[in-house]
């Protein structure tokens, strides 16, 4: 490996001379942020994976097929619709839900092919209020028999964070298929209510409903947020001994994520060595998590040289490694980690955020000036922070 030179027998022996308490500050942070991090890049990774092989050819038809739209001189349902479903698919979410609000300026009334077909760019972007007008108008129009719109109207409320409303709904729903146990399961992996996900599995079963690769997904992410070690490893051999499922890089990620999270970090690296494919920056960053959260800066080192390979100019990987040299007092290799990310130059990816307002997803990036009422924004969150110190000081 050509990038693992800097990283030597020295990463891991270290120093015990101690830096300010200022570097420390600076380069600590909560272990659970970094674990979110990677779960995070495992949803994005499992979300390109969808797209990948179609990306360069897509984006390029969906430019032409807007071109041919923006010209028609009039436009169907189907033609909204199709406009949609091509920006949905490609992950240009924003542009789907643009499409979508002109469909209803232009007065066209959405069917339930549209309403799906827009319902995972509000999931993907966080847009519960739009959700929630489709709910409405789904329920008025009695659509709400469709199974596939339940299932994009439960996966919506799960990645909004309302897992409530999409339980109340799954509870509701006159037929369920096996998307709409498996989204349900996931979703309420993903909310840390590991047990319900598997008690929902076990009346899965009992439905006679065959789980699918999504189905175990869910499941392992569940075992793995709530440290079900044995139920983990029981649900990943039950993929092929009892489905005749072949795991895939999703269910190596979730199982190297449990054992990591358990502290069985050997057993984790034997896993990825014995994946019969190649590991992603995803997994090796799982294991990168855990060994911070089981203070192991051997396997640390394995799989920041990896990380180096996959992904070098991730600032977060450098900072992860040099926050488990912290933890271990050994800061000649915080001093190396910062000195690295000195010499490549690099900078840390700006932060954003997404916000819905009047149905409409507003995206801010940190130090962006660039959008309307710029400087009123910042005027207001100058006097908020003067707000904030002062009821301090107050303190």
């Amino acid at each position: 490996m050509k990038t693992t030179t800097s990283l030597t027998e020295e990463d891991v022996k270290g120093s015990s001379s101690k830096p300010s308490r200022d570097e420390v500050r600076r380069y600590s942070g909560s272990k659970e942020s970094i674990s979110n991090k990677y779960a995070a890049k495992r949803e994005q990774s499992r979300q390109a994976s969808k797209t990948k092989p179609m990306e360069n050819v897509a984006s390029a038809k969906i430019r032409k097929a807007r071109a041919i739209f923006d010209k028609m001189p009039e436009k169907t349902i189907v033609s909204w619709t199709a406009m949609i479903s091509g920006y949905t698919r490609i992950g240009c979410y924003a542009d789907a839900l643009d499409v979508f609000r002109k469909m209803q300026m232009e007065g066209v009334k959405p069917d339930w092919v549209s309403l799906v077909a827009v319902l995972p760019a509000c999931a993907q972007l966080r847009a519960l209020e739009l959700g929630k007008w489709i709910h409405f108008y789904a329920d008025k129009k009695g659509l709400l028999k469709k199974t596939s719109i339940c299932n994009a109207l439960i996966e919506m409320y799960a990645k909004c964070g309302s897992i409530n409303q999409a339980w109340q709904l799954f509870d509701q729903m006159l037929e369920r298929d096996v998307i709409s146990w498996s989204t349900m399961i996931g979703g309420l992996a993903t909310h840390g209510k590991a047990r319900e996900a598997i008690e929902l599995f076990q009346e899965m079963q009992r439905a006679k409903v065959e789980p699918n690769e999504i189905t175990f997904v869910g499941l392992l992410t569940a075992c793995a947020h709530a440290g079900f070690l044995d139920e983990g490893l029981q649900y990943f051999d039950s993929m092929r001994n009892s489905y005749n499922i072949e795991p895939g890089i999703e269910h190596y990620g979730c199982l190297v994520d449990l054992l990591g999270r358990t502290g069985c970090l050997d057993q984790a690296l034997e896993t990825i060595k014995g994946m019969p494919m190649k590991p992603d920056s995803a997994i090796w960053g799982s294991l990168l998590s855990s060994c911070r959260s089981h203070s192991n800066l051997v396997i640390a080192v394995t799989a920041m040289e990896h990380l180096l390979e996959l992904e070098p100019d991730d600032t977060g990987n450098y900072v992860l490694l040099s926050n488990i040299y912290a933890d271990l007092g050994k800061w000649d290799g915080v001093s190396r980690m910062r000195k690295l990310i000195r010499s490549k130059s690099m900078k840390k990816t700006p932060g954003c955020s997404l916000i819905e307002v009047n149905n409409v997803v507003q995206e801010f990036v940190s130090g962006d000036d660039s959008k309307p009422f710029s400087k009123d924004i910042y005027w207001m969150l100058e006097l908020l922070a003067l707000h904030h110190s002062r009821t301090d000081d107050l303190d």
